[in-house]
């Protein structure tokens, strides 16, 4: 036996799964892409101190609408203030919005489907109405109708996201649950007793789990353009927060001589979005059982 071979079998299970998907991902271009830029948007919210080059609140009305330079790398907005600095502290913002989107619709769109898919009945019925009634609205319209309703903030932008955005992970999740609640193991745990709780627990949802995850990577780009198309709209993150999209709505007012205001802030929201794109088919793909098997 290999050393190779036999850190392999030591290496727990989990571990060695997420290295096999890590592995597949890199050898895919696209795939690959779509880490570097996450990975590169990461390091940067991590240390924005260390590489903004300026304050990205501070104003200097001396050097207004700056051009792209040695001094302003992406040059600077209506107020003089950096653009590079703003967009290195708006990562931040960006990571912050999907982290915590993430955290809620996850979680809720999980439970709700592997519950309704499991115990059928009026509970799906119920369940899955209320899921239609969400569907039927574009979600970008939804969330304007929530921010309205609770205000303009950016923690209220992410409320309103996170509640638009759990109904297609629960519907996912309901269909995984019903080819899953007729398995043998299913009935085996049922004949011992266990009760629909746990059953759903601990035999349904880690099941549903790899779809979900694929489905909410694919989602976070449509996160972060509702989050920009908030933010644009004034009804996200309010001034002076550097979030990309409310940089875009100041500047769109003075792109025709100052190309740079929009087109650094749009080209960021671009990378993001299609680096979750790339990475949420990368997934797809290696979660596959077929593509599994072969490896």
């Amino acid at each position: 036996m290999s050393v190779t071979t036999a850190s392999r079998l030591r290496m727990p299970a989990s571990l060695n799964a997420l290295r096999n998907i890590i592995v597949f991902l890199m050898k895919s271009p696209t795939s690959l892409f779509g880490l570097c830029v996450l990975a590169l948007l990461i390091l940067v919210a991590i240390f924005a101190p260390l590489i903004a080059t300026h304050d990205p609140y501070a104003q200097d009305l001396a050097n207004t609408l700056q051009a792209p330079g040695n001094t302003h790398l992406f040059g600077t907005d209506e107020l003089g203030r950096d653009i590079f600095s703003r967009l290195v502290w708006g990562s931040r913002i960006t990571l912050t919005i999907i982290f915590l989107v993430s955290i809620v619709v996850g979680p809720i769109g999980l439970a709700v489907g592997a519950a309704s898919g499991y115990l059928g009945g009026r509970f799906d019925t119920v369940m899955m109405r209320i899921t239609d009634i969400f569907l039927s609205f574009p979600s970008l319209i939804l969330s304007l109708a929530f921010v309205a309703a609770l205000g303009p903030s950016l923690n209220n932008a992410i409320i309103a996201i996170a509640l638009t955005s759990w109904p297609p992970i629960a519907r996912l999740a309901r269909a995984e649950a019903m080819t899953f609640r007729n398995a043998d193991y299913i009935a085996a745990a049922r004949l011992q007793g266990a009760s629909p709780l746990r059953i759903i627990v601990k035999s349904i949802v880690p099941m549903c789990l790899p779809s979900v995850l694929i489905r909410l990577t694919l989602n976070m780009a449509t996160v972060i353009l509702t989050a920009a198309g908030l933010g644009f709209l004034g009804l996200g993150a309010q001034p002076p927060l550097p979030e990309w999209g409310a940089m875009i709505a100041t500047g769109r007012r003075y792109m025709l001589d100052s190309w740079w205001l929009v087109t650094f802030p749009g080209v960021a929201i671009l990378c993001v979005s299609l680096a979750f794109n790339l990475l949420g088919d990368g997934l797809r793909d290696a979660l596959d059982p077929k593509q599994m098997n072969r490896r």
